[in-house]
């Protein structure tokens, strides 16, 4: 495989950099994952947000302690999976090796493969097929043993890229469910997309302890 052959693709060097601008720049992009028999399955990033350790209180506290955000730590544009909740979160290694940083892949809105998708993830509203970072893993069949570590341009799985999205077409928030760095704004969303997660940021939980 060659960057000749899939001009279309990001490929690993593009996630060498910031990851907060690195999410920003994947929303519109093309999650496609390839079944072993053929079957394309595909979705529209409309939610992304960042984690970047060197200078993130995220890193230090919480579910980002020193020895779980170092799996993050791996050579830029190769997946990894993050698990909370029991439930395995796709993301994107970024920045060089040995400097835990990442994009997560937080919402999709699926453009193929929907009825193979409904199979893996069965639900009553269709809005909440991948709606969230777990429910869109479900819903792509991905197994971290399967995937964690390939680059991004991949077979399997890889990112197809698309036109960058006019600034008054996203949204920039507080990220999800953190306590520590809960006002940095490092998660973004295409505006008015019934896909994206329902998710409160943190910024908005007046509640969190400290």
């Amino acid at each position: 495989m060659t960057r000749a052959e899939f001009p279309s693709r990001w490929h690993p060097a593009d996630f060498a950099g910031d990851p907060v601008l690195t999410a920003r720049r994947l929303l519109g992009s093309t999650l496609v994952r390839t079944l072993p028999g053929g079957v394309r399955l595909a979705g529209r990033i409309v939610e992304a947000e960042a984690y970047d350790c060197p200078r993130d209180p995220a890193c230090t506290a919480g579910r980002f302690h020193a020895a779980r955000s170092a799996e993050m730590a791996i050579p830029p544009g190769h997946w990894l999976f993050w698990t909370a909740h029991g439930h395995p979160l796709l993301q994107v290694a970024c920045r060089e090796a040995g400097v835990s940083a990442s994009v997560l892949i937080r919402a999709l809105e699926p453009l193929e493969g929907r009825e193979v998708m409904l199979d893996h993830r069965p639900v009553i509203r269709e809005r909440d097929l991948t709606n969230g970072p777990a429910k869109l893993v479900a819903a792509l069949g991905l197994h971290p043993a399967q995937v964690s570590r390939t680059p991004v341009d991949s077979a399997g799985l890889h990112l197809e890229r698309a036109p960058a999205l006019p600034d008054a077409d996203v949204v920039t928030t507080a990220r999800i469910g953190l306590r520590e760095g809960r006002n940095l704004p490092w998660r973004f969303h295409v505006r008015g997309s019934p896909w994206v997660s329902p998710a409160t940021p943190s910024m908005d939980l007046l509640t969190l302890p400290d």
